[in-house]
This record gives C-alpha cells, sequence and structure tokens, in this order.
C-alpha cells in the first residue's frame, strides 16, 4: 500500500486574487483554504497566501493562493507576485459600481506583469 506524506503532489498550482481594496478577496481566500468567513476582516497589507491540497482525478493537486493588497500603494509590489501564476480571480463587489469599472485596470495590470 502506498503512503503518501503531506507535502507530496502532483501538481502546484499558483493563483492570485486580484481587485480593488474590500472587495472579498481576502474573504474568498479564508473561505477556500480554511473554510472560514469573516464579516469583519480588514484590508491585506502587501500579499498574503494561503495553500488548499486537493484530489482530482486521482492526482494530488496543490494550490497556492495569493491575495494581494487592493490598494494603489501596493501596486508595484502586487505586479511581482503574478509571475509564475497559472490562473488568476479578478474579484469586484457588485454592490459597488467603481471596482467594476476598475476590472479593465486590473487586467491590463496582470497581462503587463504576468509570465507568458
Amino acid at each position: 500500500m502506498a503512503h503518501r506524506v503531506d507535502h507530496e503532489y502532483d501538481y502546484l498550482y499558483k493563483i492570485v486574487l486580484i481587485g480593488d481594496s474590500g472587495v472579498g478577496k481576502s474573504n474568498i481566500l479564508s473561505r477556500f483554504t480554511r473554510n472560514e468567513f469573516c464579516l469583519e476582516s480588514k484590508s491585506t497589507i502587501g500579499v498574503e497566501f494561503a495553500t488548499r491540497t486537493l484530489q482530482v482525478e486521482g492526482k494530488i493537486v496543490k494550490a497556492q493562493i495569493w491575495d494581494t493588497a487592493g490598494q494603489e500603494r501596493y501596486r508595484a509590489i502586487n505586479s511581482a507576485y503574478y509571475r509564475g501564476a497559472v490562473g488568476a480571480l479578478l474579484v469586484y463587489d457588485i454592490t459597488k459600481r467603481q471596482t467594476f469599472d476598475d476590472v479593465q485596470r486590473w487586467l491590463r495590470e496582470l497581462r503587463d506583469h504576468a509570465s507568458s
């Protein structure tokens, strides 16, 4: 019988969460990785990340989810974390029109700084 050690995986994927400040990126990360949700969450400073390991079609997949700060002052720092990502989840708040209007800017930034 094969024994699999916790840190072993077949695939590792880096995913970034991007969008304006206060749209819920940190809560998406918290819900997906720890099954928690906090209505009183605070703005992310810089970048945070968490992982979750899943079994998909018999393979062990480790997802590294990177939560980037949405404030303008962290833009230069955040763009460095786009490199190496295989996916991005662009988040906006349906109750705040400006966060939706900013989606195009986030897409441009992602295209400018993500790996090819």
